[in-house]
């Protein structure tokens, strides 16, 4: 059994028959009342983000969890096709369940596919991705204003907003979490 004095993120915890997965948690007190966790949680059964709330003590059965090395290989209808890397089958996931990080998949991307009582629930993609900016608007010189950002379409079909300095061609660094540019890529 865990507390809620044990939450951190990407904890993996069961509660009232669901398993849940920690995105983000706060702890909060206030002067005379009881603590309490507030948590933004994703499902690993439907994929679906959740926010909650848990009174200081609470108590939740902690969830076994392997992770095992896969492929993206394709896609079949409305499911994403991966390889096990440790046994070479073909396991088919929903897209819908990977929800936006669907459009990042690319082909012989490695992804870490999760088991929770040796059933696939979820998969997890590394925290960036290199993409290719195939269309964007020319920057316009003279725009100095800090942070100014204009909208990039990318070899994926995801949009984002990038600096002014990104031009079509470039490859540009993505954080999957977020879908927020973090750097351009030199090759």
């Amino acid at each position: 059994m865990i507390s809620t004095s044990d939450f951190h993120n990407g904890l993996v915890f069961e509660d009232e028959g669901h398993f849940w997965q920690i995105l983000h948690y706060q702890h909060h007190r206030k002067s005379q009342a009881a603590a309490v966790y507030r948590v933004t949680v994703r499902s690993l059964t439907t994929g679906s983000i959740a926010e909650k709330s848990y009174s200081s003590g609470s108590k939740f059965r902690e969830v076994p969890v392997t992770k095992r090395e896969k492929q993206y290989s394709y896609d079949e209808g409305d499911m994403a096709v991966f390889i096990d890397m440790e046994t070479y089958e073909q396991v088919s996931f929903p897209k819908s369940k990977l929800g936006p990080q669907a459009r990042f998949l690319r082909e012989n991307m490695q992804v870490l596919g999760v088991y929770i009582d040796e059933k696939l629930t979820d998969i997890e993609l590394p925290a960036n991705v290199v993409l290719t900016v195939v269309s964007t608007v020319p920057g316009v010189k003279g725009d100095s204003v800090s942070n100014m950002v204009k909208p990039a379409t990318l070899d994926t079909g995801l949009e984002v907003q990038v600096p002014l300095f990104i031009k079509e061609g470039d490859k540009i660094r993505v954080d999957t979490r977020n879908c927020e540019y973090v750097e351009r890529v030199k090759e």
